[in-house]
């Protein structure tokens, strides 16, 4: 491979994107609407859930336990119902996530010592929802139960006995357990993944269709030379988008960054060849622009949203599909990001992903040489 030729093909290609604002726009725009949009909306920390509440005591005690919920950070009273029919028309409009029914004995179960069975009314239609609002049901309730016995106690002169056991949480990487912390560093992966292949799906396919790869191949340019003048400036297109991804969560988004930022983007070269290099095998193999297109979409966003672990745990899949995310790429490189985003983690942390990602990448770049024949069939 001559370095002369090989400029000469990115030089050529680099004009190309130049005079084509589709293909600016498709690489440098669309990935900062992508990262706004997914930034903005995916978010999936619940607070201030819509609370219903029927208080059939109507006391002091029953007020003070629903002033306990409604002044919490996760709960926002928003309707005070009569009646079972109203909980129900309240939940089925999503005007409520959750709705209280307080027994009419709250108050006299209560000064009797005894223990007052409060309903709590969720809408399942949202399983993963409904069981975080369940936890925080149930831990505002124990701490209004808490109080309850430590008066009681008072009462009868005792001092309350600590707990057998303290637990004590700690932590670590993600303090406040924000779950943008942990969204945005797969987002850019996800990003990263879908543009760099859709680019370079199009480049030998738009040869083929406007009838310039005879010319092409009546050149003694090589295969190889010709495959990696081409993804030179896709190549850089993606490390400027890497570059704004990175300015973009720490300045708009607020995401720390604890790791290596010289790591971060080294690491970054070896996810960014294998996804080049897989969208240019497509289209040396499929020859139209519109099915490279589609083809690539499909071979990269679905399994990167759905495989990655970006927004589904992978720990959570059946066993087949967990062995199947091994070869999604994106998912190596969403816990090498997360793992310099949130862990300061090295390059002894991340060697197998890393070791995956330069075997995805030199295999691919490999077998597009290999397929890339510059004769016409």
């Amino acid at each position: 491979m001559k370095m002369r030729r090989t400029w000469a093909v990115a030089r050529k290609e680099s004009l190309h994107l130049m005079r084509d604002p589709r293909s600016l726009i498709m690489g440098l725009a669309i990935p900062m609407l992508m990262l706004f949009l997914f930034g903005y909306a995916l978010n999936l920390d619940i607070e201030k859930v819509k609370l219903a509440v029927w208080d059939r005591s109507d006391t002091a005690a029953s007020r003070d336990f629903v002033t306990h919920f409604s002044s919490s950070r996760y709960f926002q009273l928003v309707e005070r119902a009569s009646s079972y029919g109203e909980i129900e028309r309240a939940i089925d409009s999503r005007r409520a996530i959750i709705a209280l029914v307080v027994p009419v004995d709250f108050n006299r179960t209560l000064a009797g010592h005894g223990r007052a069975d409060v309903q709590a009314i969720l809408d399942g239609s949202d399983a993963n929802t409904a069981t975080i609002v369940l936890a925080y049901a149930e831990t505002v309730a124990r701490a209004f139960s808490a109080e309850i016995m430590v008066q009681r106690l008072n009462r009868a002169g005792r001092s309350p006995t600590p707990a057998p056991v303290d637990l004590r949480p700690r932590v670590w990487f993600n303090t406040d357990l924000v779950s943008r912390y942990y969204i945005f560093p797969g987002l850019i992966a996800v990003i990263m993944m879908v543009i760099a292949a859709l680019l370079t799906s199009l480049t030998v396919a738009r040869e083929w269709e406007t009838g310039t790869m005879e010319q092409l191949i009546a050149t003694p340019l090589s295969g190889g030379e010709i495959i990696a003048g081409k993804l030179l400036p896709y190549f850089m297109i993606g490390i400027i988008d890497l570059i704004l991804c990175v300015l973009v969560g720490y300045f708009v988004f607020g995401v720390p960054f604890r790791g290596n930022l010289a790591l971060l983007f080294a690491l970054s070269l070896f996810f960014l060849v294998g996804a080049l290099a897989l969208g240019i095998l497509i289209s040396i193999l499929v020859k139209s622009q519109l099915l490279a297109s589609q083809f690539a979409l499909v071979t990269t966003m679905l399994p990167a949203f759905l495989l990655s672990g970006f927004m589904f745990p992978i720990d959570n899949m059946p066993q087949v599909i967990q062995i199947v995310t091994n070869v999604v790429t994106a998912r190596h490189f969403v816990h090498i990001l997360r793992g310099i985003y949130l862990k300061d983690a090295g390059i002894r942390e991340l060697a197998p992903q890393v070791l995956v990602l330069a075997f995805f990448g030199v295999a691919v770049l490999t077998l597009a040489v290999k397929k890339f024949k510059k004769k016409i069939d």
